[in-house]
């Protein structure tokens, strides 16, 4: 598979880097969702309040 031991160093160093680039852009997409607990309550209650407002479809029998 590898013909030298620089060759498999060299692929070992590729997939530990592809792995630390894989892990940073997880954790930039993690900071870069909103969190709930950033949300204004006021805002979620307006909108529960228009989801319960709004015409109910009628049950399937």
């Amino acid at each position: 598979m590898f013909s030298t031991d620089a060759h498999f160093l060299l692929t070992l160093h590729r997939t530990h880097a592809d792995e630390l680039r894989a892990e940073a852009d997880s954790a930039r997409l993690a900071r870069s969702v909103v969190r709930g607990l950033r949300r204004d309550p006021t805002r979620a209650a307006r909108r529960r309040r228009l989801d319960t407002a709004a015409p109910q479809a009628p049950d399937a029998e």
